[in-house]
């Protein structure tokens, strides 16, 4: 006779709890931001107990990192067939992003947050800028194969100077032009004598 087999401890994750974690964490992101909101405000918005997330998360870095990953979905990187058709969606999904009050608290975020705290800086870089800085080299690869830029160009150099432009331009706004095209022309410039 074989004995019952024993289900593990504990209740099971719920989707639906999670998503409104991220969901919360998002809103007050936006409303308050990183250093006002906390676990407990999260989680009354979330409409779940405090220990729901710390099963979860194992820091409010954590947490942050992990809902604003969520929205990497939303941007989609097609393949236009031409590296500037590329390049011009990026940068129109870049601004609808960046440009939204939680775009703003985001770079506030980052600022503020990175610079003082090595953990979440680890957790954002790897969970949020590392997967666009590769879906960026993607788009700069394949106009490499298609003969548009030489093949000795760096992806990642030209994404960070490109986000070095988006991060100027949302504090200091450009006057003559919209963002988008001023990130326009900075990638041009970037991309001056490199174009075949």
């Amino acid at each position: 006779m074989s004995k019952p087999t024993k289900s593990p401890p504990g209740r099971p994750r719920s989707e639906k709890s999670h998503q409104a974690i991220l969901q919360a964490t998002l809103e007050l992101l936006a409303e308050m931001g990183y250093q006002s909101m906390s676990i407990e405000a999260i989680a009354a918005r979330a409409k779940v107990g405090k220990t729901t997330i710390y099963r979860r998360y194992s820091s409010k870095e954590e947490l942050v990192a992990d809902a604003i990953e969520s929205l990497r979905e939303e941007i989609l990187i097609l393949d236009t067939g031409s590296l500037w058709g590329d390049i011009d969606i990026l940068i129109e999904n870049a601004a609808k992003m960046v440009l939204s009050p939680l775009g703003r608290q985001t770079v506030a975020l980052i600022i503020s947050t990175a610079s003082s705290s090595p953990t979440f800086a680890q957790v954002y870089w790897k969970k949020y800028l590392q997967p666009r800085r590769q879906a960026f080299g993607a788009v700069l690869e394949r106009a490499k194969a298609r003969n548009e830029i030489h093949t000795d160009i760096e992806p990642d150099l030209v994404f960070d100077l490109m986000s070095g432009a988006m991060l100027y331009a949302m504090v200091f706004q450009p006057t003559d032009e919209t963002f988008e095209a001023y990130i326009r022309r900075a990638l041009e410039l970037c991309l001056k004598g490199n174009t075949v």
